[in-house]
């Protein structure tokens, strides 16, 4: 039975569509966290074949011709893909000085084990030897001058101890006196961004990188929520899992008939 993949690749991509907007609900409550949506597409055999080659009685219709079903056995529902919704998020205010919220669409970059990376989730602190990390332990990072763009060891922030300030520009301050700034970036398409855990991203195309007129500020004792709505996601995910019930409804009716038809031949 053809006809069988069509609510299974509606059953599979449904799926697709439960988990994610589930793991948005989870996340809800995680500072910089942006909510992803999946997109569908669906596979019509007519249009890919063109309208030029379904022929379709030009007279009166017979009993045959409502049999005629030109491929549409091999229509199908696929995810064409997701996407990250970088909607701003809520500043809460925490009084933690080390809490830094970006206001617009930038990012603060970071140094890993893998290489830059960039966030909004800036939840910053000191490690013993005065480096400015985050709540992951990765290096923040200085804006680059000149030839620091090659070395990104180079411009890992370090810092005595004392008042620390950061300005909306992200100049930091040490009691009254500037010793670095955020290295605070934006992007020509941040859809072009490759999500990782821990709200990170890779950007894999370097002209897609913005490093001058930045319109980020940065707000100091203050975190950016996730852009999660619990109560639009979780009336989605009801939504999504009853759609997904419905269509394993069809797939055991699917099973049926061909249980029936099965035993409806072997009594011949």
């Amino acid at each position: 039975m053809k006809e069988l993949w069509v609510p299974l690749s509606g059953a599979i991509a449904q799926q697709r569509n439960v988990d994610t907007i589930a793991n948005n609900v989870a996340n809800a409550n995680t500072a910089g966290f942006k909510r992803d949506q999946v997109v569908f597409k669906e596979y019509l055999t007519a249009f890919e074949k063109g309208v030029e080659d379904i022929d379709l009685p030009r007279g009166e219709w017979s009993p045959a011709d409502f049999y005629r079903h030109y491929g549409a056995e091999n229509a199908k529902v696929k995810v064409e893909g997701s996407f990250t919704d970088f909607e701003q998020g809520q500043l809460t205010p925490t009084g933690n000085p080390f809490d830094l919220a970006l206001n617009g669409p930038g990012f603060l970059e970071v140094l890993t084990p893998q290489g830059i990376r960039y966030t909004r989730r800036a939840i910053l602190s000191l490690s013993q030897d005065g480096t400015l990390v985050t709540d992951q332990g990765h290096p923040v990072l200085s804006k680059a001058q000149g030839e620091q763009t090659e070395n990104p060891q180079d411009r890992v922030v370090r810092l005595q101890q004392g008042q620390f300030n950061v300005n909306l520009q992200g100049d930091i301050f040490i009691n009254n006196q500037q010793t670095n700034t955020l290295s605070i970036v934006e992007f020509q398409d941040p859809h072009a961004l490759m999500k990782q855990g821990h709200s990170q991203y890779i950007n894999n195309f370097a002209e897609n990188l913005k490093r001058d007129d930045i319109k980020t500020s940065v707000n100091q004792g203050f975190v950016e929520q996730s852009n999660v709505n619990a109560i639009a996601e979780m009336s989605e995910l009801i939504k999504a899992n009853r759609q997904f019930e419905t269509i394993q409804r069809v797939i055991k009716a699917y099973d049926n008939i061909s249980a029936k038809g099965v035993n409806e031949i072997s009594k011949f």
